[in-house]
Parts: structure tokens; C-alpha cells; sequence
């Protein structure tokens, strides 16, 4: 082992299997704790000026290079705690405390969470803040900040204002990070459906309109007009409804799975961008749609597709063919915008 706190690593192994970590995720701290110690080495970091500064540093510089896994930096973070008790660490330096509102603590929050979890370059994160802190401002004001408050509406409305006051350029980031926050609010728990969703993309717009949602009217006409008699109709009315209840992808449709559905539990397990799983409640009506299309519409197959199409571009065109049928505008006729009516719903 090389770097200035080499000597170190053992005592961490050990206090890690003291505190009752697996081998796995033991050897990760290992891991981690070396290559931080040897990189300190390299960077001719003295042990009296080590901070968790050089921890998002560290991983910043290998994030090209080694595959970063979430709970890193916490892992580097326990590293340098259990140096500081040791008293090998200097304690660092916490600069006076100041007033700061319900705002400030969140956008605080919210860059700790770029920085140490994300792992983003400060370049990156500072662009974000101003807009965040716009955003919340204009919910909150000096309230106390509650994401399990936020609606896709409040997102819609957000945009809609501040977008042509903006370069085109600048328009970008702003959706930009409105939906790394959102995913962000998302991954604290605080709320549940995928509001990025309703965030819309600058590209395709001309920063005097917002790409609408689809009206409750035109999806239930849309419904109705499907021949739910025929095998096809049963497959099409049940992909329709899943994209319009669930708000999912195209691409997570096509990639459902029979053992995703808990019949028992109610719910759906989806795997979406980045192989990450999520489990949904599976609406009533929902269900009785899969079923249906289960029974009396799936041809027999050994695939373990739900649905027996392989590309997410059948799912958009489905839906481009039901809305031409329907005569509903060209604008919806995505299931991008599909997401945007069940965020907004």
C-alpha cells in the first residue's frame, strides 16, 4: 500500500468488521481507502492538510476510470472520521454558522448531494443553484420547503414563466436541473411520482408554448374506440392504459416481464433508465387490462414478455396510430407526452 495514510488501512478493515459490514462491502472500503491514500501520495497531500475536500476531489478524478458506485464517498467520509478520532487527522475547520432560511437548507442539501453522491465537478453544480433556488423561492418563499408538496403543475407553470426570459442556452440548463432536483426528491422519498417527467424539452420547443398534456377527454375517447373483443385490441388497450395510468417509457413497456407482475401485492416492478428497478401500484383497471390480454389475447410463446414486441418504437407508433384514428392533435401524439398527462394528473 502506498500514500500517507497507508498505514491506516488495516485499522479501517478492522473497524469495518467490527461495525458488522459484509466481506463484500468491506473490501470496498478497502479498496477505496487505498487507491484515496495513494492518490494523496501522488498529489503531495500531507496528512495535516487532508479534508473531505480531497474526498470529492478523488472521485471526480476516477470517475472516468473506475466505476463509482453510490456510497463511496460516505465510505472515503467514514475513513477520515475514524483518522480524526485517531487524532491522525486534523478536525476541519467549520466556518461560523449563519441565518439561513427553509431555501437555503435545501439548496444546500441538494449541492451536498451532487457533490458527495453524484459525484459532480463544482463547475457542474454551480449553474444549477441559482435556478433550485428560484424554483423553491417561488413555492415557498420563506415557508418551510415540502417536496411531498410539489405538483406537476407547479413544475409546468415554473418553466412556462422563466423559459422566454432566457437564452435557448440557458433555457437548457434550467429544465436541466429542474429535473436533477426532481430526480433528487425523488431519491430522498419525499415524493413518489416522477415529476422530471413534466419537465419539457427545450429542443422541440419554441419558448412561446409548453407541450401539452393529453385532456382526461381525448385519452378516455381514445380507450373507448379500442375493439377490446379482438386479441390486438386487448394487447393495444392494455399498453395504452399502462402508458397513461403508470406514466411509464416506452422503452420500460416493452420490457416488462411476466415475473414483474405481484398479483398478490398489487404492484409492478419496472426497470428503468440506468437498470434501476422501481415498484409501482398497480391500478385496479390496469391489471384487469394485462390480465385480460393475458388470457384470451397473448399468443403462446416461451418469451417471458408481457407484451411480445421487442422495440420500443412499436409502443410510439401504436399510440401515434390510436391518436390518428381519434383525430387528437399531432403535439400528444408521444408517449413523452403520454408521461407528462400522468404527471399532470
Amino acid at each position: 500500500m502506498e500514500g500517507p495514510l497507508s498505514a491506516h488501512i488495516v485499522a479501517f478493515a478492522k473497524w469495518a468488521r467490527d461495525e458488522g459490514y459484509a466481506s463484500s462491502s468491506r473490501w470496498r472500503k478497502v479498496f477505496l481507502a487505498a487507491g484515496f491514500s495513494r492518490w494523496l501520495g501522488q498529489q503531495a497531500v500531507r496528512v495535516h492538510r487532508i479534508s473531505s475536500e480531497h474526498v470529492a476531489r478523488y472521485l471526480r478524478s476516477h470517475v472516468s476510470r473506475v466505476q463509482i458506485q453510490r456510497g463511496d464517498g460516505a465510505a472515503l467520509r467514514q475513513f477520515i472520521d475514524l483518522l480524526r478520532r485517531q487524532g491522525v487527522v486534523p478536525a476541519e475547520k467549520v466556518p461560523p454558522c449563519r441565518p439561513t432560511t427553509p431555501v437555503d437548507q435545501a439548496v444546500d442539501e441538494f449541492e451536498c448531494y451532487l457533490r458527495n453522491e453524484r459525484v459532480l465537478a463544482r463547475t457542474t453544480i454551480i449553474p444549477y443553484v441559482p435556478f433550485i433556488r428560484a424554483f423553491l423561492t417561488h413555492q415557498f418563499g420563506h415557508r418551510a420547503v415540502r417536496f411531498s408538496r410539489l405538483r406537476a403543475g407547479d413544475v409546468m407553470r415554473f418553466v412556462q414563466r422563466q423559459a422566454p426570459r432566457l437564452h435557448l442556452k440557458r433555457a437548457k440548463l434550467l429544465t436541466t436541473a429542474l429535473r436533477s432536483f426532481l430526480h433528487y426528491a425523488r431519491y430522498r422519498g419525499d415524493i413518489t411520482c416522477d415529476l422530471a417527467a413534466a419537465v419539457p424539452t427545450v429542443a422541440n420547443w419554441s419558448m412561446t408554448s409548453i407541450p401539452r398534456a393529453i385532456p382526461a377527454e381525448a385519452l378516455h375517447r381514445l380507450l373507448a374506440s379500442i375493439n377490446r373483443r379482438t386479441a390486438i385490441g386487448r394487447r393495444d388497450y392494455a399498453v395504452l392504459l399502462v402508458l397513461a395510468r403508470l406514466g411509464l417509457r416506452a422503452g420500460e413497456v416493452v420490457q416488462l416481464e411476466l415475473e414483474d407482475i405481484d398479483w398478490n401485492a398489487g404492484s409492478l416492478s419496472v426497470q428503468g433508465k440506468g437498470d434501476q428497478r422501481s415498484t409501482l401500484p398497480l391500478p385496479a383497471d390496469v391489471g384487469a387490462s394485462i390480465a385480460a390480454y393475458l388470457r384470451y389475447g397473448r399468443p403462446p410463446r416461451s418469451s417471458r414478455r408481457v407484451f411480445l414486441r421487442a422495440k420500443a418504437c412499436w409502443v410510439r407508433r401504436l399510440l401515434v396510430r390510436w391518436f390518428d384514428i381519434t383525430s387528437y392533435g399531432p403535439a400528444s401524439r408521444h408517449p413523452p407526452t403520454a408521461r407528462i398527462s400522468f404527471a399532470m394528473r
